[in-house]
């Protein structure tokens, strides 16, 4: 199986350095973050927002595969996850992810349909990998 690489570079303090990130594909290159982006409401990406958006990826590839999967025709699933990052004691700590999901599936009803989005929470590589934050799932099936 492949691995992925990203990486990224910080410089300066806390407060006013800055950073810049990439992705081993080339996708994402010299990627602006800095503390004003990542606490405030600066210019430039965070950690938190490109989590979101990788779990995001992940969670409506695997919520479309476990549908198609048993029979079901997936027409189109869309995910925003919404990552909290809030102050504990010394530090900061990502506390709760919320995942919204929407999809368009033929044939399914909504019992069904969270049944399958409550097992993709848990069971998306990235989920896994993120089993430590809370996640918060609303789901809904798009008549």
């Amino acid at each position: 199986m492949p691995v992925r690489k990203g990486h990224a570079e910080w410089r300066g303090d806390l407060l006013k350095g800055s950073g810049a990130l990439g992705t081993e594909s080339g996708t994402l290159k010299g990627v602006s973050y800095s503390f004003s982006s990542r606490f405030e409401s600066g210019k430039g990406t965070n950690p938190e927002e490109l989590l979101a958006a990788a779990h995001a990826a992940c969670y409506s590839m695997a919520l479309s595969a476990n549908l198609s999967g048993k029979g079901y025709k997936v027409n189109s699933v869309r995910t925003e996850d919404s990552v909290h990052i809030d102050k504990q004691g010394d530090g900061f700590a990502i506390t709760t992810i919320d995942i919204t999901t929407e999809a368009s599936v033929d044939g399914i009803d909504d019992a069904t349909f969270q049944k399958f989005a409550e097992e993709t929470k848990t069971g998306c590589p990235v989920s896994k990998a993120l089993s430590g934050p809370r996640m918060v799932l609303k789901a809904t099936l798009k008549k």
